[in-house]
């Protein structure tokens, strides 16, 4: 723990014995002199000048000195400290409305003291709502005055010592060579003379001079900002080549497609032709997975682009060689549906094999679970599909070789840790090397596996399986470049034929009577619909219809018509009956969460309506959509919001709904969605909720991301131990997250 007033400087001191303001610390992760030096302040304050009251403008927060001439507390409206402060200029009232005797008694008549606040005007003459005070005199700084981001429990003045002192000790000697230097000279903009030392920089933006640019400042454009942000970007392509390089030294088996095997086979059966884009995403898979080091795939693609039978060829050649599979989904519907799918392509080719196809939720009976986990144990399971009980401590893989994640950003980077780590040795008598292969691979029983502090590491004499991500929320380049800078990434950017493009119609609530009847006509053409509510139960707060009242209102407005509804809190048998109905087509309407955000393909379904679509974020408002428009029949979107009472929908819920309307592209969605929100809507749980770039800003940052990515591979190769140095600074332990 860093050195503070009251902070002991000798080992790190036990929890009970640290004070609120060092418990604060610790929780806000400042722990080390760096963590400190990196925090930067929110905004500053300009305690530099005194300005005198007349020459104060409404509106301008200023620094007075003065006398008080006048003290006393009142109680109309409200009980407050009224005191007024004269400069010798013009007079002002102070206003507190929380107030203790140890102020009151600091602000008497006759007291000199120096305030800080925003000046009021009104018919009582100028005012100041709770200033800043302290007694007059002594040297103005020479510096603006930090604001930093804290919490109830840490005072400005203690952050502020402890921020100093941090940045006083902490080491921040270059750790950028030379010619990498020059380079990130040429890059940074608006810079004029010698480029900012790190160190330079952090005094720079912890203390700036009177006479700074604020908008430089506030918009992160200044040099000094740029350093940093360029710091930042390298640490985490840093991180990311070493993570990936690391892997790059792990085994994995080979998988190699065999001539008339079960890759073949299954192409031959599927009652389709591949697209080209599935045909080349096919190859590039393929490769990895012939290769003996771990693939580390993401593959993306738009909604119903058929990511799930790229998903199946490749567990078709990892059981060819005598391996297992699993395939792991966020909902149990999604689940489900890979489940079906995978079974109608998969199991008559197996069962000649004596293989199957597994299903493994956690709604399961005891019985029906006992049997799958005994079929995945002996290696008859080939094929595992399931949620997140595929990675529960009971199920025991025989030989794990390859790990499919759909909607990776769905997962919690423990989570897909788990799963890798079940490659881990088989105990017992029971575990048998692959059939088929000859690849000199170690046997699954044979494999190390070192577990430390969650994370799956391995050692040199172990291997981990093969990792295929899959997601339909399509990755902008910027964020492929940063964030997924250590995966590799394979992209179906090609809809299978007859796909029906999907209008969509933006329309306010109050005409939700169209909406109704346009369902009645679709109903009546034999057509099927979606209706989309955000919330499960009435709130007080947000006052949203509810699924179960839109069901009611449906279901009067539709007599003859069944409508089911579907939501979160039904149990799975519930869920599974209703969407058997709708999927038999003998249900016109569905009223659901957004548990039907993901895996739901009915093709007969022609209409989806969102309702209070303005509450949804841009990436699911396009999840959604792309639940219809999977048959022949033209289908639309209805987007339904809700504006604010008297007044218009906020800008950003403006902007999603108009970028759903102008386009079905995902991969411009996905690119006004980083525009929109940032990247935590991609992210989603990758980095275990730990935002990994809190400088840098992929839309404006560009330019030195294409200078991190060079530099990394430059530096990683040439100057191991600084690279080393530089990760430490910035990541300290968070860098294992990067491993998932």
């Amino acid at each position: 723990m860093p050195a503070q007033p009251d902070v002991p400087t000798s080992g790190k001191p036990a929890a009970a014995a640290l004070s609120a303001p060092q418990k604060a610390l610790r929780k806000l992760g400042l722990v080390r002199d760096i963590d400190l030096a990196l925090h930067l302040p929110l905004r500053y304050e300009d305690e530099t000048r005194i300005v005198r009251l007349s020459e104060a403008r409404e509106g301008e927060v200023v620094q007075v000195e003065g006398t008080v001439s006048h003290n006393e507390v009142s109680f109309r409206p409200r009980r407050q400290l009224q005191v007024t402060l004269d400069d010798g200029s013009d007079t002002c009232t102070l206003r507190f409305f929380n107030f203790f005797p140890s102020q009151q008694k600091a602000l008497a008549v006759g007291a000199r003291i120096r305030v800080r606040g925003e000046i009021r005007g009104g018919f009582m003459g100028r005012t100041m709502m709770h200033p800043a005070f302290h007694t007059a005199g002594g040297e103005l700084p020479d510096a603006l005055t930090p604001v930093y981001p804290t919490s109830a429990q840490l005072p400005q003045a203690y952050l502020r010592k402890a921020v100093a002192s941090g940045l006083k000790r902490a080491d921040l000697s270059e750790t950028l060579p030379p010619e990498l230097l020059r380079g990130l000279k040429d890059v940074v903009r608006n810079v004029e003379g010698p480029l900012f030392t790190l160190r330079d920089a952090l005094h720079y933006l912890h203390h700036p001079g009177p006479d700074v640019s604020m908008a430089a400042l506030e918009d992160r454009s200044h040099p000094a900002w740029q350093r940093l942000k360029a710091e930042e970007l390298l640490a985490q392509q840093l991180s990311q080549l070493t993570a990936k390089r690391e892997r790059d030294a792990l085994r994995a088996p080979p998988l190699a497609t065999r001539p008339e095997g079960l890759h073949e086979q299954l192409l031959a059966a599927l009652p389709f032709a591949l697209t080209n884009a599935q045909r080349r995403v096919g190859h590039e898979i393929a490769q990895d997975l012939a290769r003996p080091v771990p693939m580390h795939r993401l593959l993306q693609g738009d909604v119903g682009s058929g990511k799930t039978v790229v998903a199946a060829l490749a567990a078709a050649i990892a059981i060819d060689s005598g391996w297992q599979c699993a395939l792991m989904a966020p909902t149990e519907i999604l689940a489900e549906q890979h489940f079906a799918k995978l079974i109608g392509w998969l199991e008559p080719l197996l069962s000649p094999l004596g293989k199957r196809v597994a299903w493994l939720t956690g709604s399961q009976k005891k019985k029906q679970r006992t049997e799958m986990l005994a079929l995945i144990a002996s290696g008859e399971a080939a094929l595992v599909v399931g949620t997140h009980a595929v990675i529960q401590d009971q199920v025991q893989f025989q030989n794990l070789a390859l790990a499919i994640i759909d909607e990776q950003h769905r997962f919690g980077v423990a989570q897909r840790l788990a799963l890798r780590s079940k490659m881990g040795p088989v105990t017992g008598e029971g575990a048998l090397r692959p059939e088929r292969g000859g690849s000199g691979f170690a046997s699954p029983h044979a494999l190390h596996l070192e577990a430390r502090s969650g994370d799956a590491k391995r050692t040199s004499e172990g291997g981990e399986p093969h990792l295929l991500m899959m997601t339909a929320t399509p990755i902008p380049r910027t964020l492929a470049m940063s964030y997924y800078a250590d995966l590799d990434v394979s992209t179906i950017d090609e809809l299978p034929p007859g796909r029906t493009p999907i209008v969509t119609k933006v329309m306010a609530d109050h005409r939700r009577d169209e909406v109704i009847a346009r369902i009645g006509a679709q109903v009546a053409e034999g057509r099927q619909v979606y209706w989309v509510c955000p919330l499960i139960e009435e709130s007080e707060a947000l006052d949203l219809s509810n699924a179960t009242q839109t069901h009611a209102d449906l279901s009067a407005a539709l007599p003859g018509e069944l409508v089911g509804l579907l939501h979160s809190r039904m149990s799975s048998p519930e869920k599974k009956a209703v969407m058997e109905l709708f999927k038999a087509g003998q249900m016109g309407v569905l009223v659901s969460t957004t548990v039907i955000e993901v895996g739901v393909d009915v093709p007969n379904a022609s209409l989806m309506v969102i309702e209070h679509a303005e509450r949804f974020g841009l990436s699911q408002l396009h999840q959604l959509r792309g639940r219809v428009g999977r048959g022949a029949a033209a289908s639309a979107c209805v987007l339904l919001y809700t504006p604010p009472d008297g007044g218009r929908l906020g800008e950003t819920a403006r902007e999603r709904l108009k970028a759903m309307a102008e386009t079905n592209d995902g991969f411009e969605i996905a690119r006004r969605d980083l525009e929109i929100r940032g990247p935590g809507e991609f992210l989603g749980a990758r980095q275990s909720g730990a935002a990994m770039l809190r400088f840098a800003d992929l839309a404006t940052d560009s330019h030195l991301l294409t200078w991190a990515r060079e530099a990394a591979e430059q530096m990683l190769s040439q100057h191991p131990t600084a690279a080393e140095r530089h990760i430490a600074r910035w990541h300290g332990t968070k860098a294992e997250f990067l491993k998932a």
